[in-house]
C-alpha cells in the first residue's frame, strides 16, 4: 500500500514506514538508544530526501524520549538537574544548528552534509565501541591489569561553576554537560 507523502514529494510504502517506526521504537527502548541517528538514515534508505528525513526523524525522538523519561522517573533515575542544563545547553545548539542547517540550505549543500556527518558520526560510534570492547576483552583477559580508580580527578574537575548532580552522584562544573548539550542541539539540528 502505497502513501504519498507531499513535503518530501515520494511515495513510499505505509507498511515499510510503520515497520521502520515500530523498530526504531523497539531498539530505542531496548537498548536506549536515541532514534534519532537510527530513523533518519533508514528514511534516506527507503527514498525521503535528507532535508525531510532529518525533520521526521525529530518527531520519533520526541515520542521515545518522553517514553524514556517516564519510565525512568518510576526506577528514580532521571537526573531533573542534568537534565535542565543539558536542556538550556540543547536549547542554544538547536538555535545554533538551525542556523547552520539554513545556511547549507541556501548554498544548496543540506543534503551531502547531513549525509557525510552520519557517516563520519556512526564510524566514530561505531569506532569508539570497538576500542571499548577491546579494552574489555583485555581487561578479562588480565585480571591484575591496572585499574583506574573510581574517583579520579581529571582537568574537569578543576572547572569553575560547580554544581551537585545528585541522581547521578556527581560534583561537576556546569560547563561540560553545557557544552555536550550545545553540541547534540547542533548535531540534532541538522542530524535529526
Amino acid at each position: 500500500m502505497q502513501i504519498y507523502l507531499p513535503i518530501a514529494e515520494v511515495s513510499v510504502n505505509a507498511f515499510t514506514l510503520m515497520g521502520l517506526g515500530g523498530l526504531v521504537g523497539v531498539m530505542s527502548g531496548l537498548f536506549g538508544v536515541g532514534g534519532g541517528f537510527l530513523i533518519t538514515p533508514l528514511l534516506f534508505f527507503i527514498g525521503i530526501p535528507p532535508a525531510i528525513a532529518v525533520a521526521t526523524g525529530a518527531n520519533q525522538v520526541v515520542a521515545s524520549s518522553v517514553s524514556g523519561v517516564l519510565a525512568h522517573m518510576k526506577r528514580r533515575t532521571v537526573d531533573f538537574r542534568m537534565g535542565g542544563v543539558l536542556l538550556v545547553g540543547g536549547l542554544v545548539g538547536s538555535a545554533l544548528g538551525v542556523l547552520v542547517f539554513n545556511l547549507l540550505q541556501r548554498i544548496g549543500q543540506v543534503e551531502l552534509v547531513v549525509q557525510l556527518c552520519y557517516v563520519v558520526f556512526l564510524g566514530l560510534i561505531g569506532a569508539m565501541m570497538l576500542q571499548e570492547s577491546v579494552r574489555a576483552l583485555l581487561r578479562a583477559r588480565s585480571p591484575q591489569a591496572k585499574r583506574r580508580r573510581l574517583h579520579q580527578h581529571m582537568w574537569v574537575h578543576r572547572l569553575p561553576l560547580k554544581i551537585k548532580f545528585r541522581a547521578s552522584g556527581l560534583y561537576i562544573s556546569v560547563i561540560p554537560p553545557l557544552m555536550v548539550g550545545v553540541a547534540v542541539g547542533v548535531l540534532a539540528a541538522i542530524m535529526g
